[in-house]
């Protein structure tokens, strides 16, 4: 599991991109009128956009308060120190658990089931076995205290015991946050967009018209949020 795990660690940044992208593998629905009535559409969306919400606060929280390199060195695991602070006092992998909750929401809201049941669990399996690769290069370069860290956190499941004493001694870093997550921001707020008015007719009452300018209009939205993030990184004008 650790080889399976170093090599898709190497590719990781390509996961979200293919993981979006099958999201339209056409699929029998999650949710449909038959079993829910004519109103079936809102369970995905609703349920859908607070799970995928959901991660991504869990994302920026943990950003913004006490980041963690990613990327390691040389496509490869690496760490400087070890990160116990912030939301990794709760849950050892939160930016994974964010990521997770992130696409599972996604899923939902395309209210696919092949995605929820078949790609989903691919996905939880290629986080485990990168996890086990990061895991054992921690092990190795920090030893006992990595083992007592693990001893106390969990890998997957988040302890919110103390969470509001982890903010109030804490600052949100909150340009940190922006300038790190703005291309994730940008791909997964034009790809909610896309998904609402293209999967469903009803939030724009079948007008093709109507659905095609406010997708250009969201996906213009999130593209001057993107550049503008992006010139303000480049110009140095927002430090992290």
């Amino acid at each position: 599991m650790i080889q399976i795990g170093n090599f898709f660690f190497k590719y990781r940044n390509f996961l979200f991109i293919i993981l979006y992208l099958l999201l339209f593998i056409p699929s029998p629905p999650i949710f449909g009128e038959k079993t829910f009535g004519q109103n079936y559409y809102l369970y995905p969306i609703i349920l859908g956009l607070l799970v995928t919400v959901t991660g991504q606060m869990i994302r920026g929280m943990t950003i913004g308060l006490a980041y963690i390199v990613r990327g390691g060195r040389d496509k490869k695991v690496y760490a400087d120190q070890l990160v116990t602070e912030g939301i990794f006092t709760h849950v050892r992998n939160p930016l994974y658990v964010g990521n997770i909750l992130m696409l599972l929401g996604v899923g939902i809201l395309a209210n696919s089931l092949i995605y929820v049941v078949v790609i989903m669990p691919m996905f939880l399996f290629i986080y485990q076995a990168i996890v086990l690769a990061e895991e054992n290069f921690l092990r190795g370069k920090f030893g006992a205290s990595f083992d007592e860290y693990t001893q106390k956190v969990h890998r997957w499941i988040p302890n919110l015991s103390g969470i509001g004493k982890t903010f109030s001694a804490m600052s949100f870093k909150w340009k940190r946050w922006l300038i790190k997550e703005y291309n994730t921001q940008f791909v997964w707020l034009s790809g909610i967009a896309l998904i609402l008015l293209f999967k469903y007719p009803q939030l724009t009452n079948g007008d093709d018209r109507l659905r095609n300018t406010s997708a250009a209009i969201a996906v213009a939205v999130f593209l001057a949020y993107y550049l503008f993030v992006r010139y303000m990184k480049k110009n140095k004008k927002w430090t992290e």
